[in-house]
């Protein structure tokens, strides 16, 4: 598929579902979005870019703490929704602008902070985001990044892949830690520390997010549960009734890195 296509399903996937992301809990909120911004060293003077934005939870959580947060993302539908419920907060200090992670319509060298949360797993080319968040980033500025990650070992990272791609066709990759921390280098960013989350999936609600039809579901959960044992071991299967897939487990990181000034 082209990285036209892509994008074009991405927007059509986050369109069709706009509203459930700024309400689902792991987006809305949890400890991965509380350390970013503990992290985030924000001050009154300075200016961020949330790449990707969603629901907005990201740059609502800065807005307070900086002179400006300017929210981006590809879908037309999900910068609405992340504008009301922005505004609906009573933060005045949030730009939205539509455009591309890949191509970004700004100048370089002019965020002191540049965040992407719960995004990239759905960009066609990371590489061209990392180039592109790192040319805006001011000298001595930071990346912020959080995203859910695949397993090193070959079959956990396809069945991983694999199951995400058929819940959600605008699923592109989720990428290994070892391949984040040589993207991040390869971009020019200097990585300063990565921390890990164990994230749990309900199995409904993460169908539901994604529009996933019910046959489609129940069929992605019948598929699930023919996994080897030593899968279903590894991504903590829960199962309350014989056939019934309850949860999951997965993993995500919040990554650290710094342009040199």
């Amino acid at each position: 598929m082209t990285n036209d296509a892509t994008k074009g399903q991405v927007q059509k996937q986050f369109g069709n579902n706009a509203e459930k992301y700024v309400t689902s809990p792991g987006h809305a909120k949890g400890e991965d979005l509380d350390l970013l911004v503990a992290s985030s060293q924000a001050s009154p003077d300075m200016h961020v870019l949330d790449i990707a934005t969603g629901g907005g939870h990201v740059a609502c959580a800065l807005a307070p703490l900086v002179q400006q947060v300017t929210a981006l993302d590809l879908t037309e539908e999900m910068l609405q929704v992340a504008e009301r419920f922005i505004r609906g907060k009573g933060h005045q200090n949030v730009k939205f602008v539509p455009g591309d992670a890949e191509h970004l319509p700004f100048d370089d060298d002019v965020f002191d902070i540049v965040t992407c949360r719960i995004a990239a797993h759905h960009f066609p080319d990371v590489p061209s985001f990392l180039s592109e968040a790192y040319r805006v980033t001011k000298p001595g500025g930071r990346l912020l990044l959080i995203d859910n990650v695949a397993p090193e070992r070959d079959e956990y990272d396809q069945f991983y892949n694999e199951v995400e791609k058929r819940r959600d066709p605008s699923h592109v990759r989720a990428w290994r830690k070892s391949e984040w921390i040589r993207m991040i280098e390869i971009a020019e960013y200097q990585v300063g520390s990565m921390i890990s989350f164990e994230k749990n999936f309900a199995f409904e609600d993460w169908c539901k997010r994604a529009g996933l039809p019910e046959p489609d579901g129940r069929e992605l959960e019948a598929s699930m549960l023919c996994a080897p044992s030593v899968i279903k071991k590894f991504f903590r299967f829960e199962e309350v009734l014989p056939g019934k897939l309850e949860s999951f487990g997965g993993e995500s990181v919040f990554i650290q890195a710094s342009k040199a000034r």
